[in-house]
């Protein structure tokens, strides 16, 4: 009777460890599924191009490096509660909701220029849940966080490590600093006011009050950490050699935080991986060639802008700097092109995962708004970028 019991106890404690991996593994997936794709379709494009030498020139080691050494310092950051402090303060400056709502926004805005469109929306859509769920606001929750989130595919079009898809092309057309910011400039500008516009119309100056919290930084390692974010920056605009920065980002982070260098987003970085090889093999199929050179040949800005509402803005980067040396159409479509549907931006889907997670009866009024302002912002913005 013994032995049974203890069989049975043993065969469950199986069974809760298959569960539990089969559980994580979902989760797993369902995080990355752009991964995962990107996976598939560049082990699809291997059979068609066996792996040989010309593999390793499908990779920008340069971009990878700069999107690692930035990634691994927000983290660091946010360990230390650098973004949410700032953050908080701005907030506490405002004392009703639509003002309160318009920081929010502005915050994301701001911080997509500087930490990326993904990590500003992974450090600022808690600060949003947070202000207007503690103030009893919740009703302007789905259309603060869509507006966080056209705020961070937006904001971060200015500057080269804005967006992820920004600094591979910053990179791999070695375009100079001032004529990048001066395609951007004018979406930018037209982005703000529209943004600005919205919150305006949508969102009544109702009173607002926030709970007081009191927290310090740790002076010494927010000091390193910040000369450690500016190193990184100096590095996306070829000051200095990408090699210094891998290695004195990881050597200062084992030592001082080795958590953050466990938190960067490794799957985006295996994402960039594998689209490489997916767009170089895609590249080097002649059919494939023929037919989007002379997509692109015929309006480079409306096909790249197309498609990044199917694969995503950073894919198709990728993809499509193969066929055209257009940058400049090619960088107003991957950065417009990243409102519109779910999947036309990958902050996109983290902004939705965010939003599920606190209120999952209310999925599909947020598709439905989302979908609603995402595809007016991206009609303004592409008739504008067409004159430009």
């Amino acid at each position: 009777m013994a032995f049974s019991e203890q069989t049975f106890i043993h065969k469950k404690s199986n069974n809760e460890h298959i569960g539990e991996f089969l559980h994580k593994s979902t989760s797993f997936c369902k995080k990355n599924v752009v991964m995962l794709i990107a996976l598939l379709v560049a082990i699809i494009t291997a059979f068609i191009i066996p792996p040989d030498k010309g593999y390793l020139n499908y990779f920008d080691f340069k971009t990878l490096t700069c999107l690692f050494c930035v990634l691994a310092v927000v983290c660091a950051l946010k360990n230390v509660r650098f973004f949410y402090m700032l953050a908080h303060s701005i907030v506490k400056l405002f004392k009703n909701a639509r003002a309160s709502v318009l920081a929010l926004v502005y915050v994301t805005f701001i911080g997509s220029m500087l930490i990326a469109n993904d990590m500003a929306l992974l450090t600022f859509l808690p600060l949003g849940y947070i202000v207007l769920s503690t103030t009893g606001k919740q009703k302007y929750m789905a259309f603060t966080f869509i507006m966080q989130n056209v705020s961070a595919n937006l904001g971060g079009m200015l500057t080269p490590f804005g967006n992820p898809q920004n600094l591979y092309l910053y990179t791999k057309f070695s375009i100079p600093t001032l004529e990048f910011m001066g395609i951007m400039a004018i979406p930018f500008a037209l982005s703000i006011l529209l943004i600005t516009l919205c919150c305006l119309i949508f969102i009544k100056p109702e009173p607002l009050e926030l709970e007081e919290e009191k927290f310090s930084l740790p002076p010494i390692k927010t000091t390193i950490y910040v000369l450690l974010f500016a190193l990184s920056i100096i590095i996306v605009f070829r000051v200095i050699p990408y090699v210094i920065g891998l290695i004195v980002v990881p050597a200062v982070l084992l030592v001082l935080d080795r958590k953050a260098l466990l938190k960067v987003d490794y799957p985006l970085l295996l994402t960039f991986v594998f689209f490489f090889v997916f767009a170089g093999n895609m590249a080097r199929i002649q059919p494939v060639q023929n037919f989007f050179g002379s997509l692109l040949q015929k309006n480079t800005l409306i096909v790249t802008a197309l498609s990044c509402q199917i694969i995503s803005n950073v894919p198709s980067s990728i993809l499509l700097s193969q066929f055209t040396y257009n940058y400049k159409e090619l960088l107003l479509g991957v950065n417009v092109g990243g409102v519109g549907t779910l999947v036309s931006s990958l902050a996109s889907l983290i902004t939705l995962r965010e939003y599920v997670k606190h209120n999952p009866k209310g999925t599909l009024k947020y598709v439905g708004l989302f979908s609603l302002i995402n595809f007016v912002f991206l009609g303004i913005l592409l008739l504008v970028c067409s004159f430009i």
